[in-house]
């Protein structure tokens, strides 16, 4: 089993969803975060002030599949993610060691 870790813009958070569905993922967690990386931000002007935001918000999906499914999962969400500009986003992939269904005691691929 591996776990992706998708950080994407806010707005593609439903094209994701959607693309992901049709390839069968069932759950996933989704938290608000904010960061940066290569675009440090931006400058905005309030009140007649110029002030930095350095963390911009993104969509933080977490997502844990049985290994046959993660090569296709990490394609369509770099292509439903995707915008062509600077702040896409980054998609990680860990080892997932095993998981376990609370409510059922189901183990490994069975709890996910």
């Amino acid at each position: 089993m591996k776990k992706i870790e998708a950080i994407i813009k806010p707005f593609k958070l439903t094209e994701v969803k959607d693309a992901l569905s049709e390839i069968g993922v069932t759950g996933m967690t989704v938290t608000e975060v904010k960061g940066f990386g290569r675009q440090k931000g931006h400058t905005e002007i309030y009140r007649g002030s110029e002030y930095t935001v350095d963390f911009l918000p993104k969509v933080k999906l977490e997502i844990v599949l049985p290994d046959a499914q993660v090569k296709a999962a990490i394609e369509v969400i770099t292509k439903a993610a995707h915008t062509g500009k600077i702040g896409d986003g980054k998609i990680f992939v860990l080892p997932v060691e095993t998981a376990v269904r609370i409510r059922t005691d189901e183990q490994g691929d069975a709890a996910v």
